[in-house]
């Protein structure tokens, strides 16, 4: 038996095609323009390409791109003001500031600093604490991801055990406050779990994002099981030749685990497309909700 494969690639185009639906309502019936705006510190490649995309992806929805480039140099301060400039405008109503920043620059305080209402990658403590106590605030796109993904392929979860290997404030811990919400049963797991291996044999579900390459072996998925890998690991590998080739791989062993899951996500190709389209259902969210409107279906 070979595992269906969840492509992330044509559920975040779908969900992006809903969310400019989204946006043409507003437009038409109010008025309103979500506006984006993203902080890009320095020039990190990586960070590049995503500022870049998501701009891109913005500007597609038909909503309003705000960009912002600092040099690598700038002061924690001028950062800081910038962040206030942008909480103070109602163009904006969604704020992400690029990590990593510069080491001089407090991670923790830039994200505290950012209005919790246009905290759109969900990561300010408010946001995670109504979160944990069933409250409406803004969520992590990764995670929110993943539970749509894991709806579309499951429908109802209540009382599936679902296993999370990773406990990072950005996708372990949220994911687990989702999958609670959906009445799953949810264990938290990690590197240093004792006998991982027994704990994700037990799970329905199988959250891998421990950032450590195939940490999760395909032999420890239960038949039929559904598996999320949001790792992304590049590592360095040799072809029959003995010449050393780049590649990406997830957290799980996919060739192995593909024979056992009923359903899995390839990296790449899976879980990270749907982190920028749900950026853009955040941001549309986070507009409605300033705005005193109704968000439009999808």
């Amino acid at each position: 038996m070979s595992a269906d494969v969840i492509d992330g690639k044509a559920f975040a185009a779908a969900l992006k095609v809903g969310v400019a639906g989204q946006v043409n309502i507003l437009k038409e019936k109010y008025g309103l323009i979500p506006g984006l705006a993203v902080v890009l510190v320095g020039e990190d490649p990586a960070s590049q390409v995503y500022v870049r995309n998501k701009n891109k992806s913005t500007k597609e929805a038909g909503m309003n791109s705000y960009e912002h480039r600092m040099e690598p140099s700038v002061s924690e301060a001028e950062l800081l003001s910038l962040v206030a400039e942008l909480n103070h405008d109602p163009a904006v109503h969604g704020i992400l500031v690029q990590l990593p920043l510069p080491k001089h620059i407090n991670e923790a305080a830039v994200i505290d600093a950012i209005a919790p209402e246009k905290d759109v990658d969900g990561f300010h403590v408010i946001n995670s604490g109504l979160l944990a106590t069933g409250g409406r605030g803004m969520v992590p796109c990764t995670p929110l991801g993943c539970v749509m993904m894991l709806k579309d392929r499951l429908g109802d979860m209540s009382g599936l055990n679902a296993v999370i290997v990773g406990r990072s404030n950005i996708v372990g811990k949220p994911m687990a406050q989702l999958l609670l919400n959906e009445n799953c049963t949810v264990t938290m797991a990690h590197s240093r779990t004792r006998e991982l291996d027994a704990v994700v044999r037990r799970a329905d579900i199988v959250v891998a994002a421990v950032g450590v390459p195939e940490l999760v072996k395909g032999n420890w998925i239960k038949p039929g099981a559904t598996v999320i890998d949001v790792g992304i690991n590049r590592v360095e590998k040799e072809d029959e030749q003995g010449v050393k080739k780049t590649r990406l791989v997830g957290d799980v062993e996919y060739d192995k685990a593909v024979q056992n899951a009923g359903a899995i996500t390839p990296v790449p190709g899976g879980v990270g497309p749907m982190t920028i389209a749900v950026l853009l259902k955040n941001t549309v969210t986070a507009a409605c909700r300033q705005t005193g409107v109704e968000e439009p279906e999808i």
